[in-house]
């Protein structure tokens, strides 16, 4: 028999679980390649470590490359299109067969959407400038900073919030916390509507114990300067710190795989309506029983990286399907002074989410660590 031909599409928490659990369950049987333009794989979570000056970057760093260890082809390109009618992907440099696809591309931040924004020195998602922002972070004596969600969907939810916890921890520690104001907006009505009222009253009492500012139901119009103009309002800080917009890849919604903004697979089995494509991760949207989305996380991402998997599998093999991704998760919320809560839920429960917020301690924080020791090392 011919040698299957598995193509995951993405480096990310899904696409590496993914090409991970491919291996495993097909072995010899079948060529597992995984593409994506970045170099390395590094979890979210550590960039606010990282700008806390808590961590470096290069300790929670690996290269895509050493998956070849594993048996998985890794191609460092650009995908330029994905073709189903013909079963093709291509590249920047060569064009990729598949009998299964899984596409993992994530979401693209996108700070051009948001007028007048100069994005250097702010973004608090992108990696590449976790040192700068701690820089600032660390000289700065007196004034506003603010922390803001500039579009909806965003990956991570509670990580904004986590942002503020960390940084007040930070300007108490030098000294200056009575000099600078800090506060969170966001364009939502709460701080994690899909959580429900009970996790946004934790949320947000943490905030107003620490004396962080929170605003509501603020869409960014544009920035100029120093200035953020809201819809009907405007402030000015000293160092404004954002989430940008989120966007899927404009290849994927060239391909005709997404429904609206994003890939709408199956909530439980991750297949699209493509034969033999499957998506997981942040380039995917998974409606809930109350009419909100599964919120974009990495460990609902590596759930269902394995569900895609496992289903291609069973497909290549002519087996029924064994797995199902059940909507079950949780995300770690740092809250400074050496201690973490957990945010857990069943998000697929009908009526709404059920989900329930831990009381912060050591211990979480110590399984927050481990939590991405343990997969570090078990992928790399």
């Amino acid at each position: 028999m011919a040698t299957a031909q598995c193509v995951v599409l993405g480096g990310g928490f899904a696409g590496v679980a993914a090409a991970h659990r491919l291996k495993e369950r097909l072995g010899e049987s079948a060529d597992v390649t995984l593409v994506d333009r970045r170099g390395a794989f590094m979890m979210g979570l550590r960039i606010l470590s990282v700008v806390i000056g808590a961590a470096d970057r290069a300790t929670g760093t690996r290269p895509l490359e050493s998956l070849a260890r594993k048996g998985i082809r890794y191609v460092q390109d650009q995908v330029t299109a994905i073709d189903l009618n013909q079963r093709t992907v291509a590249t920047g440099s060569s064009t990729l067969h598949y009998d299964v696809l899984i596409v993992a591309l994530g979401a693209e931040l996108r700070p051009d959407l948001v007028a007048g924004y100069a994005p250097t020195g702010s973004n608090l998602y992108d990696p590449d400038q976790a040192e700068t922002i701690g820089a600032r972070l660390a000289s700065i004596e007196r004034g506003r900073i603010g922390i803001g969600i500039l579009g909806l969907p965003y990956k991570c939810p509670p990580a904004p919030y986590e942002a503020a916890y960390l940084i007040d921890d930070l300007l108490r520690r030098r000294g200056v916390r009575d000099h600078v104001e800090l506060e969170v907006f966001t364009p939502q009505p709460s701080s994690l509507p899909v959580a429900g009222a009970a996790a946004c009253a934790e949320i947000e009492g943490r905030l107003a114990a620490r004396r962080i500012g929170f605003f509501t139901n603020r869409k960014v119009a544009s920035i100029e300067g120093r200035e953020v103009v809201f819809e009907k309002d405007h402030r000015s800080y000293d160092l404004l710190l954002t989430v940008p917009p989120h966007r899927a890849p404009a290849v994927v919604k060239a391909s005709g795989l997404a429904s609206g903004e994003w890939i709408r697979p199956d909530p439980r089995t991750c297949a699209t309506a493509s034969p033999g494509v499957f998506a997981g991760g942040d380039v995917t949207e998974m409606p809930l029983a109350n009419g909100m989305m599964l919120p974009k996380a990495g460990v609902f991402a590596e759930a269902q990286g394995y569900v895609a998997a496992d289903r291609a599998a069973d497909l290549l093999a002519g087996r029924e399907a064994r797995s199902g991704f059940d909507g079950k998760g949780f995300c770690f919320i740092e809250t400074g002074e050496g201690m973490a809560t957990a945010v857990r839920g069943d998000f697929y429960a009908s009526p709404a989410p059920q989900v329930q917020v831990a009381e912060p301690s050591a211990q979480t924080l110590d399984e927050k660590r481990q939590f991405e020791a343990s997969r570090l090392a078990a992928w790399f």
